[in-house]
């Protein structure tokens, strides 16, 4: 972890970045995903403090999903007076499973296809919202989760712009607690509402392992093996997606 010196001043020009970045790209706003945990509820706040709160959108989807998670959400909302609309895409959720399960007549979606078909769900709702009020979608991952692959491909993982992407866990924890996210989503633990599991019981390794060998290149032997495997079959997610390159005219970027 950045020590704390560093790490504030990190965390300044980081919000910075956020408001010369909407600025280069004549956004009115950003719009984020509020689920209630710390990652999204810190980049609120980085947004705010950015922006100014007139210019933050918040939209808590819940989805099938656990009362607590949309309470936090409303905290969060709250604590930095900015809008939260609530939309629930448990009913739209359903009725696809069901349409796409009765179109494949002889088999069914399997459990990680349900998981992450929700998080895609919210990701087309925030742009939707985004394109309606001519803001961008601000993304909410960590630099722990995306070398593990612990995101979902266009779900969680896509977004305009994110300036809490390579910051860890611990450091995201450590600038929401400078910024005034409230101590009840600090020290919430982990999760994404979806599978009924902690982050960390999903994965079968901790935050403190995967920043641990983030920034020295080691941990404990059992975890290093699952993260190394975990970053290697997750390599796709954090590259651009491959195409096929020929010669052509050169009028092109």
């Amino acid at each position: 972890m950045l020590e704390k010196e560093k790490l504030i001043k990190e965390a300044e020009n980081a919000i910075i970045w956020i408001s010369n970045y909407v600025e280069k790209t004549g956004a009115k706003g950003v719009v984020v995903g509020n689920s209630g945990g710390k990652d999204s509820a810190t980049v609120i706040a980085m947004a705010t403090k950015a922006l100014g709160k007139e210019k933050v959108f918040t939209v808590a989807m819940p989805c099938n999903s656990i009362n607590t998670d949309l309470e936090d959400a409303e905290l969060v909302a709250k604590t930095f007076e900015v809008p939260i609309l609530e939309v629930d895409l448990s009913k739209t959720y359903n009725e696809l499973e069901n349409t796409i399960n009765s179109s494949l007549s002889v088999i069914e979606l399997n459990k990680d296809s349900k998981i992450n078909t929700k998080p895609r769900l919210r990701m087309t709702t925030l742009y939707a919202i985004a394109q309606t009020l001519g803001y961008l979608v601000i993304g909410t991952g960590n630099l722990c989760e995306a070398m593990v692959g612990y995101t979902t491909k266009w779900g969680d993982s896509a977004s305009d712009f994110n300036p809490i992407a390579n910051f860890t866990v611990d450091e995201v924890l450590a600038i929401g607690e400078y910024l005034g996210v409230p101590d009840k989503i600090i020290h919430k633990a982990p999760n994404d509402g979806l599978g009924g599991q902690t982050d960390e019981e999903k994965m079968g390794v901790t935050y403190k392992q995967i920043a641990e060998y983030i920034e020295t290149g080691k941990t404990d032997e059992d975890a290093m093996k699952n993260i190394k495997r975990r970053n290697k079959i997750s390599k796709h997610k954090r590259e651009p997606v491959p195409t096929y390159k020929f010669e052509r005219t050169k009028f092109l970027d």
